[in-house]
């Protein structure tokens, strides 16, 4: 998928992304919700990076045709130290450092971080996929039962 950055106008919805975020103070372009990113990416509008790392993706299932850059890999989650220089190579023919990118973890918090250090090291356009793939742990230690992509019942598939 090619997002064209040239002639690109921002969506509505990534506007007001972009505006709370200026407003929060956040170090990247802002978040949007599950349903958002999914809309954006089926309009061609923006490009899905799953950021969790393979096992997550392998055992707990992964958005068909997401790219993966994992922000942190393995069991013990240890930070990748080339997670900027690959996720401009998975992006160079979406446009690279402008293309408008969306990353998404299991709750938003490591898309979060790894959406700053994008924003850091020049992505214009990189935002944050809130509640992320799994959603936030609940009072019975379980995930997905409030938020997150799968409650939302948005497509999934798992290895």
């Amino acid at each position: 998928m090619s997002v064209e950055v040239e002639d690109l106008v921002l969506p509505e919805a990534l506007e007001k992304a972009r505006a709370h975020a200026a407003e929060a103070g956040w170090p990247h372009a802002g978040g949007v919700t599950p349903p958002v990113a999914w809309q954006l990416v089926q309009q061609g509008k923006a490009v899905l990076v799953d950021v969790r790392s393979g096992e997550e993706r392998k055992f707990v299932g992964h958005v068909p045709e997401s790219l993966h850059v994992a922000w942190a890999t393995g069991t013990a989650l240890t930070r990748n130290p080339r997670f900027v220089r690959e996720l401009e190579a998975r992006l160079a023919k979406d446009g690279g450092k402008d293309a408008v990118v969306l990353l998404l973890c299991r709750s938003g918090k490591r898309s979060a971080l790894a959406a700053e250090a994008a924003a850091k090291a020049g992505f214009s356009q990189v935002y944050n996929v809130l509640e992320g793939f799994e959603g936030e742990i609940d009072a019975q230690q379980h995930r997905g039962g409030a938020d997150g992509w799968r409650f939302h019942g948005l497509p999934w598939v798992q290895d």
